[in-house]
């Protein structure tokens, strides 16, 4: 097995979960929706709109398609150098959300004590880091 394997399977595993999951909330489904958007004061600091959840469907799937690109499950095309600088920006991406915004999300927020931050301190950040390490992984291998 290749080493990009090592991070492509994971990698693509977790992100096509994302996709499924973001999926059945475009289309109206509430399970695990409870706390995935920060809360002041016991309010939701947004309300996403099936549209909005949509684009976000199909940004996680145009990140699949990155990863599979970059991992040879697809074939890259006559620009490769897209697939790579892609998988950085995924890596990124998912770095900067794991940071934060420094409020309301990220490891370095400073809103605490509600539902969604300690879903955010215990698993939306150290996914979204893992994310960001497994795509640094894969981006770096030829």
């Amino acid at each position: 097995m290749h080493n990009r394997f090592l991070f492509a399977i994971p990698l693509t595993g977790i992100l096509a979960g994302l996709l499924l999951l973001h999926g059945y909330w475009a289309l109206g489904g509430r399970w695990g929706s409870a706390y995935t958007v920060p809360t002041i004061n016991g309010r939701r600091s947004f309300d996403p709109s099936p549209l909005a959840t949509w684009a976000v469907c199909g940004l996680v799937g145009f990140a699949v398609i990155l990863v599979m690109g970059k991992s040879g499950w697809i074939a890259p095309g006559p620009l490769p150098w897209l697939f790579d600088l892609g998988v950085w920006g995924l890596c990124l991406v998912f770095l900067l959300r794991a940071i934060g915004n420094l409020r309301t999300f990220g490891f370095f927020k400073v809103v605490k004590g509600t539902p969604f931050a300690d879903w955010d301190t215990w698993f939306y950040s150290p996914l979204c880091l893992l994310i960001a390490l497994l795509a640094a992984g894969l981006a770096r291998l030829s």
